[in-house]
């Protein structure tokens, strides 16, 4: 099996196995000394590098690595601080109202509907929650749940307790059939399964960093459709939020027309530039070609568990399956097993009362062997 990744690019794979994308994925070395050379260089010569034009066009290089993540325009690009960041913004900037409602999953990652949560406690809007079993929600169900007072359908595109995927372009055109905007967050998705924003009919993707991008906490992105970018009013806005940063007179507030309107405040700015190199790497190596890497090993994971009788809870269908994998281990408390695997090496993750593994770029066929290996070992006491 091809490695798409060197081994220098993630030390921490010459020695562990590491298959914990789904909560922190490593960071390639390039990104990690793009973000430690800019804050030494700030420590070092404060604004002398980091001038007014720096700081100005600091997202510009994210912007066009997202793009080509993407496949969309530079402009349709935002970044900031958080996925929450982000999608606290759309949230305000939508403002459901009173009859309307906004239609998720309750398995769905608190911080997907929490920022809309917060605007119903303010206009009174409904917040409607498809049901759920094991981590999976039928899409059929979310399709239910939408009606003609739908204002947004706000999904994870992966659910990450079990790494349900769902069909984007099939909920786009419900969604959109009712009038109602769909808001992705992708942050299970992001840098490990191909994105077309504008072919899936998507309003709104966002996406945290620190997961399938490969990227420091500190970061994140947005996509916004062309057609939102005129008249959305952002729900957070700060200094940057002017369509000329540096035109600082406070009695008008004029919002450049892109995505770029999203674009708030000061922040870690290393860190975006952390993620747009992180970002490259991985367009660079290929989406279509991670991808598949990581469904062979995602693939190889059920096989292993299969041999051993342990409960996979993860979705069977491929259509909507990812490379996240989590099991029911019988008669094992799932942090006990997380934690007899990490003596050993081998790096997995506890939700609910589940265990979940989740390969990436950086794992070999070596690594999944040997989780299996060391959960057979666990299991035979």
């Amino acid at each position: 099996m091809e490695l798409l990744a060197e081994r220098g690019d993630f030390p921490l794979t010459e020695s562990w196995s590491y298959l914990n994308a789904a909560n922190v994925a490593l960071i390639p070395m390039c990104a990690a000394t793009v973000i430690t050379d800019w804050q030494t260089d700030l420590a070092l010569n404060g604004s002398n590098n980091f001038d007014d034009q720096a700081e100005d066009t600091a997202f510009d290089g994210l912007r066009i690595q997202a793009a080509r993540l993407f496949n969309c325009r530079p402009e349709d690009i935002a970044g900031g601080s958080s996925c929450s960041e982000l999608l606290s913004s759309i949230a305000w900037a939508v403002m459901p109202k009173k009859h309307e409602n906004v239609v998720s999953t309750d398995i769905v990652f608190p911080g997907t509907i929490y920022p809309w949560s917060r605007v119903s406690h303010h206009t009174g809007s409904e917040i409607r929650l498809a049901r759920g079993h094991n981590g999976y929600t039928s899409i059929d169900k979310v399709i239910g749940a939408i009606d003609k007072n739908t204002a947004v359908v706000s999904i994870s595109h992966a659910e990450y307790t079990g790494g349900q995927l769902y069909d984007l372009a099939a909920l786009a055109e419900v969604t959109h059939a009712h009038g109602a905007l769909l808001v992705v967050d992708a942050t299970q998705s992001a840098g490990a399964i191909p994105i077309d924003a504008p072919a899936c009919g998507a309003d709104v993707i966002i996406s945290g960093s620190y997961k399938w991008l490969c990227g420091p906490f500190g970061a994140a992105l947005m996509y916004l459709a062309p057609h939102l970018q005129g008249n959305l009013e952002p729900g957070l806005v700060g200094f940057r939020s002017h369509k000329n940063i540096w035109d600082l007179s406070p009695d008008r507030l004029e919002y450049p027309d892109t995505a770029k309107r999203f674009e708030s405040s000061t922040m870690a700015f290393g860190c975006i530039k952390g993620l747009e190199k992180s970002i490259e790497y991985l367009v660079d190596i290929g989406i279509e070609r991670i991808y598949e890497h990581n469904m062979k090993l995602a693939d190889r994971l059920v096989e292993g568990l299969n041999r051993l009788d342990i409960e996979i809870v993860s979705p069977p269908d491929r259509a909507e399956r990812t490379s996240i994998v989590t099991c029911r281990v019988d008669g094992w408390n799932p942090m006990e097993v997380v934690q007899e695997l990490k003596k050993r090496k081998i790096v997995a993750q506890k939700r609910q009362e589940f265990v979940r593994f989740s390969p990436h770029l950086y794992n070999s066929e070596a690594d999944v062997d040997r989780a299996i290996a060391e959960l057979r070992s666990l299991l035979n006491g």
